[in-house]
């Protein structure tokens, strides 16, 4: 389980900055659901938003 959840996160994190490997792009493919990509993708967006509204307010302090 947790072995999954890291291969979801690393690949979710490569297709933000679009660095996916061939390999591993097929790999994520041949998964039956895409829904654990995509809440993955969700939370990380939102953490990204987050981050960047906090540096922002801490910038204009």
């Amino acid at each position: 389980m947790l072995h999954r959840f890291w291969q979801i996160f690393s690949s979710t994190i490569a297709a933000f900055f679009g660095v996916q490997t061939e390999k591993n792009r097929q790999r994520d493919f041949q998964t039956t659901s895409p829904i654990p990509f995509i809440v993955m993708g969700l939370i990380l967006a939102f953490i990204f938003v987050a981050g960047l509204l906090f540096i922002v307010k801490q910038v204009l302090a």
